[in-house]
């Protein structure tokens, strides 16, 4: 591995990460905020600071090209760096400990949305943006929204896409990735700013809708009100937020391909397709529910679970009732919204439709080869076989997610968290989701977790949005030799 690639790009990201705080330095001194804008003063000169110790290190050359290592290696460290610099902000101003500040950035960045601040209102503005700035840059992707404005990386480019791209099939739509890149960027912006307009029509001051579109349309469903949603009791936000929170759970390359062949594309995809039918399904039911059980009338019943299914299953985390007090059925329907997540290639965490779909074509797969021996059969989606490697990837993915979900409940129980707050902390981490249930429900967050489970979230956020591999690959000692050929 060529450290000289890796850190010449790095550089250039911990650049980028300081251009990212002066929108938030800009407001906090135009609104006096003395604290908030030498915070971010000082955020900038240590970016700044880290880009030249790295470009002094490193550099890029004509004729260098990024290997498979090196991809793994900007992406993977990248991430890290990147949420290491996003903490300083909340540290300096003195607004949280070292800690609580880490596990802020890892899981705005991250997508994953839980807190550690009991009382966000108190917050100056300009941190209320960067926390929303910060899930609007990890949504996409760090990575991939520096392609689209940096230089072609070479040979690698293709593989530090798929590394931060989430789900078991990496495709790109165009021939150039940086042109892929680009237009995969211009989508997520434009459904930004589409977002943002629906959420000023419903209501909402500027500065709130602008920072509720970035945290929907990335899924990361930080707010700028303690009671999130519920703080407006808006049935037409609510509905909206819904809307936005599919779409943004859907492939934002199968928006690419349905810009440029019509939207019938997307109804023809059996991944969104099933998506769609998962959620309506639970939203019913859930409706159903609530109507039966805690006698909530059939708008009520019907606006809650919808909302809800849609936030949860997108990993979002908007929160507008307590839904820790639902019935048991609900409730148990909602954690496996989370565990199952969105679209490949979206915003959204979890497990992924698409792994879901090839799972259990796999095991039907499996089924008829025991019933038919001699029979030749391929496992396919949206009409195409799917390569093995493919689907073994996906029985990989889900036997590693589960493993970690385990693991970090372990980690938890040792540090004192019952059993069942554990699993759900768990799950709700690894989803990226954010909320869950028990001690860190609906209206709660990280805050009442021991330090040891805190900074154990920081690793597991870390693995569950490059999507384990990426990290794990980081940590084998073959990786690091440069003799090793890869």
């Amino acid at each position: 591995m060529d450290r000289r690639i890796v850190a010449g790009l790095l550089g250039y990201l911990t650049l980028a990460c300081g251009a990212a705080m002066i929108p938030p330095f800009i407001l906090a001194a135009a609104e006096d905020e003395f604290d908030g804008a030498a915070a971010f003063l000082l955020s900038i000169f240590l970016c700044l600071a880290a880009t030249f110790e790295l470009e002094r290190f490193g550099g890029l050359q004509d004729k260098d090209k990024v290997g498979i290592r090196e991809g793994i290696a900007i992406t993977g460290l990248g991430w890290l760096l990147i949420s290491i610099l996003g903490l300083v902000p909340y540290f300096a101003g003195g607004w949280l400990n070292l800690i609580d500040s880490m596990v802020e950035s890892f899981s705005g960045f991250s997508g994953t949305g839980a807190t550690v601040i009991d009382d966000v209102e108190i917050l100056p503005r300009s941190i209320l943006l960067w926390r929303s700035l910060s899930n609007w840059f990890g949504g996409l992707g760090i990575v991939v929204i520096f392609m689209a404005i940096a230089p072609q990386f070479g040979r690698g480019a293709m593989f530090i896409l798929k590394a931060e791209t989430t789900g078991p099939t990496k495709e790109r739509q165009m021939p150039r990735i940086r042109d892929n890149a680009k237009a995969l960027f211009t989508i997520y912006v434009a459904l930004t700013v589409l977002c943002a307009g629906a959420y000023f029509l419903c209501g909402l001051d500027a500065f709130t809708a602008i920072n509720h579109a970035m945290t929907t349309i990335a899924t990361g469903g930080y707010g700028v009100f303690n009671g999130t949603v519920g703080e407006y009791g808006n049935a037409y936000l609510e509905y909206c937020m819904a809307f936005f929170m599919v779409v943004s759970s859907g492939s934002f390359a199968m928006y690419l391909v349905a810009c440029r062949r019509g939207v019938g594309v997307i109804f023809r995809n059996t991944e969104f397709r099933t998506y769609l039918m998962i959620i309506t399904v639970a939203a019913v039911v859930i409706a159903v529910d609530l109507a039966i059980e805690m006698e909530a009338s059939p708008e009520m019943a019907l606006r809650a679970s919808v909302f809800h299914v849609a936030s949860l299953s997108s990993t979002t985390g908007f929160v507008a009732h307590d839904f820790d007090k639902y019935p048991p059925l609900s409730k148990a329907l909602m954690m496996m919204m989370m565990f199952l997540g969105g679209c490949a290639g979206s915003t959204a965490g979890g497990l992924k439709v698409a792994r879901i779909i090839l799972l259990f074509k796999f095991v039907g797969l499996i089924v008829r080869q025991k019933l038919h021996p001699n029979v030749l059969s391929q496992v396919k989606l949206s009409g195409r076989a799917v390569d093995e490697d493919v689907v073994y990837g996906a029985a990989k993915f889900f036997f590693a997610v589960v493993m970690l979900d385990v693991l970090f409940a372990a980690v938890m129980m040792f540090d004192g968290i019952d059993f069942v707050n554990a699993i759900s902390v768990s799950v709700s981490t690894m989803a990226s989701v954010g909320p869950g249930f028990g001690i860190e429900g609906a209206t709660s967050g990280y805050n009442l977790l021991p330090s040891l489970s805190k900074f154990c979230a920081c690793g597991f956020m870390f693995l569950s949005r490059l999507e384990i591999f990426t990290v794990l690959a980081l940590f084998s000692p073959r990786f690091w030799h440069k003799s090793q050929n890869w």
